[in-house]
């Protein structure tokens, strides 16, 4: 039992959802953050205060050293093509020390009820299982949310919506973010700029939100290059893994790919 590399953590019913889907991209040379997977058997453990669970977590130790992480829940039955757990489990961003990664990780776990009504709804039995994802925390100058055909008319489209900061304030709805939409090959674009008033960002306090400067406000976050830069990203992912819906995030011009799942309703 310890924790292992996401390349590592292609066992759904051990690692849950969103590892084994963050394994596969790895497998296929996307651009994944570095991270580490933790069983739910080794969540339960470690919060059950299981000294075995301690020495288990030397991987986790050796990501913070390189900066502050991203915990993200992975529960056993997300992410997959029978039901999707977005936006339902706990996500904790900036966090920089094991003691906080402990804290962060009882939040994600406790977060599994949040799902319960969704459950009953899809009739899905049995307690939810809740694995845990610690990747590196990209410090992000925009990030969002792309799905490889529009969810909602069906159309042949791509659709993404993007903010300035890290992710969290458009999947939130917190902000309202500039919206794309786009033909394979990244043709015939079109750009509705939001009124983005607030970003989230990562200080040394933690996870923040301030309020963006004017000069940014009704300026796009993407530019041609970037958006040619995701057609490749969407493209590639939607012929590994079908239709699908990813969470992406921009650093000085590189796109990261942070999580990538079916598209489902």
């Amino acid at each position: 039992m310890r924790a292992v590399p996401l390349h590592q953590a292609d066992e759904v019913a051990r690692y849950g959802g969103k590892a084994a889907g963050l394994a596969r991209c790895v497998a296929a040379g996307l651009p994944v953050p570095e991270g580490v997977a933790l069983s739910w058997r080794l969540v339960e453990a470690w919060l059950e205060g299981a000294p075995e669970a301690l020495h288990a977590l030397a991987a986790v130790e050796e990501l913070l050293r390189h900066g502050p992480v991203a915990v993200r829940s992975s529960a056993v039955g997300e992410d997959g093509e029978r039901a999707s757990y977005a936006g339902q489990h706990a996500t904790v961003l900036g966090v920089r020390s094991m003691e906080a990664v402990h804290a962060a990780v009882r939040t994600v776990h406790l977060s599994r009820r949040s799902s319960e009504a969704y459950r009953a709804r899809r009739e899905l039995d049995g307690e939810l299982r809740m694995a845990v994802v610690v990747q590196r925390l990209v410090p992000a100058r925009c990030a969002g949310v792309l799905f490889t055909r529009c969810p909602v008319s069906k159309r042949d489209e791509r659709v993404a919506e993007v903010n300035w900061g890290l992710g969290e304030t458009v999947v939130s709805g917190e902000a309202l973010p500039d919206r794309l939409r786009w033909h394979r090959g990244g043709h015939n674009l079109r750009c509705d700029v939001g009124d983005k008033d607030v970003r989230a960002v990562v200080g040394p306090e933690g996870l923040t939100h301030e309020t963006v400067p004017p000069e940014l406000r009704a300026a796009p976050c993407l530019g041609l290059r970037e958006v040619q830069a995701l057609e490749q990203l969407a493209a590639t992912c939607e012929s590994l893994f079908g239709p699908s819906d990813l969470e992406f995030a921009v650093e000085a011009g590189h796109s990261w790919l942070l999580q990538c799942r079916p598209v489902t309703t």
